[in-house]
């Protein structure tokens, strides 16, 4: 399979690393930046380009690797549909819900791969929370508090993503979006309504968040409260926990241990935390499967939609100071 890779910063080439290691060709790279390019071209060997239109016109692919800055995305997923190349996106998935939805359909038309890089899909952790809720360990659930923290501020104040021209938002839609993702696929819901309050702590971003939203499971409600910081201490990966409550037990995930109880008995699940080159390769070899017909894609497009819906919905709720439904 031949791979292009768009965004060529330090997220960017390592999953061109991984993806050479899996036996791909990388055939080509673009970024804006002289030194990125020439730091992919020394490392893989192949031409790269200033622009994505230039490598879509000069190389001939069948998947793109985009990880670019977010707002950014929607235009490079768009010409490469448009160029019948399968494409991986890194999260978030678009900062307009429009675009989405038009990426969407467009993949659909063309009968394309489309998929949004959340690894939790492929985390035994989450994917044990998942499963616990399928069989029905703790009934309906009906009750989700959880958050996440990190030491975000002051890498995105030196960077992109402290710009919201390039980043669409602020940590809620960067390492935040990752706890959205696994609320809403662990318990399989959709977000119905959100209110939220923001604090960009000096930035132009924001950077604390509280949310309450009421999602959606099988026409069964769902109470969501929801904390992300982007002012904590863990670093670089965050700290994170999510207890979910159900009619007949509960599920509390602390970021190292899963305990389970249920009818009064509570079981303790010791799963080990996978390494993060692992996850991106089982979400890129997830894409390629799903590509060759091998595999369903655990990492849909519509996933990234649902997240991009309730993150852009918080900072619409926040702004006008009142509820967001949505249709």
């Amino acid at each position: 399979m031949d791979v292009i890779a768009i965004g060529l910063g330090d997220l960017g080439r390592g999953e061109a690393a991984v993806l050479d290691e899996m036996g791909v060709t990388l055939v080509g790279g673009a970024d804006p930046s002289p030194d990125a390019r020439e730091l992919f071209a020394d490392q893989f060997g192949c031409p790269t380009f200033e622009t994505h239109e230039e490598l879509l016109q000069q190389t001939d692919a069948d998947l793109a690797n985009i990880v670019t800055p977010h707002t950014l995305h929607y235009q490079g997923i768009k010409d490469c549909l448009n160029e019948g190349v399968h494409v991986h996106v890194e999260k978030p998935f678009v900062t307009d819900v429009s675009h989405g939805e038009e990426l969407i359909a467009l993949a659909a038309e063309s009968d394309l791969v489309l998929s949004v890089g959340y690894q939790r899909h492929f985390d035994p952790r989450y994917e044990t929370i998942r499963e616990l809720i399928d069989e029905g360990s703790i009934g309906e659930p009906h009750t989700i508090s959880c958050h996440l923290e990190q030491k975000w501020f002051e890498f995105a104040a030196a960077s992109w993503r402290g710009n919201p021209a390039l980043s669409g938002g602020g940590q809620l839609s960067d390492s935040g979006s990752h706890l959205l993702d696994a609320v809403l696929w662990t318990t399989r819901s959709t977000p119905n309504a959100v209110a939220a309050v923001v604090d960009a702590y000096g930035l132009a971003v924001d950077v604390n968040s509280a949310l309450a939203v009421s999602l959606e499971r099988d026409e069964t409600p769902i109470t969501a409260s929801i904390s992300v910081s982007g002012a904590g201490q863990s670093t670089p990966a965050p700290g994170e926990s999510i207890r979910i409550f159900g009619r007949d037990g509960v599920i509390h995930f602390d970021g190292e241990t899963i305990e389970h109880t249920s009818n009064g008995e509570t079981t303790t699940h010791y799963i080990e935390e996978p390494e993060f080159d692992t996850l991106t390769k089982r979400k890129l070899q997830n894409t390629i499967d799903a590509i060759n017909g091998d595999a369903a894609l655990k990492i849909p497009a519509e996933d990234g939609l649902n997240v991009a819906k309730l993150t852009l919905g918080a900072y619409e709720a926040a702004e006008q100071g009142e509820t967001v439904y949505f249709g």
